[in-house]
């Protein structure tokens, strides 16, 4: 579906690196009937838009002008969510992860089985993603082949951007959740990746999808390395090092290997487009791996403090150049929101700078140009929301932030009154974002969103220029 273009004018924010971002008080962008950004302009008065548009001939398409409490800025991008496990949320919380995955993860994906009841589940869970302004996301669904083709269609039909994987599983699974062979597996795998190239959408995408490498053989993880080798275009997506359990597990599964790292990097599955979810106790030989690989690291820290997992150093990872990104992991995590993702990260990464105070090995630093064992800043956070998870989708040159050229995948903001939050709503409003004042209300806006705001301050969800969801979208 394509749209007409049209222009925006109104502040935006715009994720720069992982330090900066530029706070747009007054800004004025046109986005072409493709959906693409055909150009941005900043610090425009308004006696000057209508020369702007002029300039850049476009006095005929639609200008929009934004309401004083609104603003624009990229999507959020979730690098890593189960949507069969979306049944579950908030329960089982009681659980580490092996324990919980045997009680009631298991149990639940099970279910899908039936595809009538994948068509009952997964429509709510692209729409609740939506509304908390998800613009990108990478799903697992259950093992399920048909199951998954539901999801697929679902994700087209949604208009959301999105990479969907069933689950190899071919060991240590129930009995009522296991796949019967490698070679079946695999076989459903790639008649995924046949169907979902056959859907009419350039947003949809397959992606390979071992569990993780207890639930694979390793015969399974070799035809599926070569899969990927044939295919170099498919990413992957799997966990690594979430749960200490989990880790000594895979140690005695996979003997001829050293590390949770190496399992997959013998088998063909570690390269610049594989996405490992969790991370959370990588040893420093790992980290250099992954490194190398240019792989990219989804971050949980909402799972990861819910299932007890432990505490993620991303600021040592972001140090070393490894690409990060920002995940939900629903039902790990409690909340279908990369907002509740971007508090719970900043708090883990207070809680790993408590850790390293005092420790004679702390990687802590007092230049202003590290970021291990400190807590992470708020352009950083919104980087990693933004810009780093398009980096670890290797995206970057199509999401993320508002670039020319780049896709218009963006949120409409707002903290009007009328939305109803109680944390934003009694927020005094001078008048909009006009006084010399102006930028710093935008970044403190932005922040206050970050922390006290829900779906209920997402006006809109745009990807590819065209609106699919936010408090405005009637459907």
């Amino acid at each position: 579906m394509t749209t007409s273009a049209r222009v925006y004018y109104g502040a935006i924010i715009n994720p720069v690196d992982l330090r900066h971002f530029d706070a747009l008080p007054r800004a004025l962008i046109g986005v072409t009937s493709d959906g693409e950004i055909a150009w941005l302009e900043k610090d425009v008065e308004d006696h000057q838009v209508q020369d702007l548009l002029a300039k850049h001939s476009w006095s005929d398409v639609e200008l929009f002008a934004l309401d004083k409490w609104d603003w624009l800025m990229p999507g959020f991008i979730d690098t890593h969510t189960h949507a069969c496990q979306f049944p579950n949320i908030g329960i089982g919380q009681q659980y580490q992860l092996l324990d919980w995955l045997e009680n009631v993860t298991f149990p639940t994906e099970a279910k899908f089985a039936d595809t009538a009841y994948a068509k009952q589940i997964y429509p709510s869970v692209l729409t609740r993603l939506i509304s908390n302004g998800t613009t990108t996301c990478c799903y697992y669904a259950s093992l399920h082949l048909e199951s998954t083709k539901i999801l697929a269609d679902i994700a087209h039909a949604s208009g959301q951007r999105a990479y969907i994987g069933k689950c190899n599983m071919d060991r240590e699974s129930p009995p009522t959740y296991i796949e019967s062979s490698p070679e079946q597996s695999v076989a459903d795998t790639e008649a995924l990746i046949k169907y979902i190239r056959s859907l009419p959408t350039t947003l949809v995408h397959p992606i390979i999808t071992p569990r993780f490498a207890i639930s694979c053989t390793s015969l399974l993880l070799h035809q599926l390395g070569a899969l990927a080798a044939k295919d170099p275009t498919v990413p992957i997506q799997t966990h690594i090092s979430e749960n200490l359990a989990e880790i000594a597990f895979t140690k005695s599964l996979f003997k001829d290997c050293e590390t949770y790292a190496d399992v997959y990097d013998s088998h063909g599955l570690l390269k610049h487009n594989t996405i490992l979810a969790h991370a959370v106790h990588l040893e420093p030989r790992e980290i250099e791996l992954i490194k190398t690989r240019n792989a990219g690291i989804s971050h949980c820290p909402t799972s990861n403090l819910n299932l007890s997992s432990g505490s993620v150093k991303v600021g040592e990872m972001l140090d070393k150049g490894i690409k990060v990104g920002l995940g939900t992991d629903c039902s790990g995590g409690f909340a279908a929101s990369i907002l509740t993702v971007v508090q719970h990260a900043s708090i883990m990464s207070k809680v790993v700078s408590f850790e390293a105070r005092g420790k004679v090995n702390s990687t802590a630093s007092k230049s202003d140009s590290t970021f291990a064992d400190k807590p992470l800043p708020v352009a950083t956070l919104l980087y990693l929301a933004t810009v780093g998870g398009a980096r670890v989708c290797n995206l970057q040159d199509t999401v993320g932030s508002f670039e020319v050229g780049k896709s218009f995948d963006a949120l409409r903001i707002s903290l009007n009154p009328r939305t109803k939050n109680p944390g934003i709503s009694a927020y005094e409003d001078p008048s909009g974002f006009k006084g010399a004042d102006s930028e710093k209300l935008l970044r403190e806006r932005l922040e206050k969103f970050l922390f006290c705001g829900d779906d209920r301050n997402i006006a809109e969800v745009w990807v590819a220029g065209r609106l699919i969801g936010g408090q405005n979208f009637s459907g």
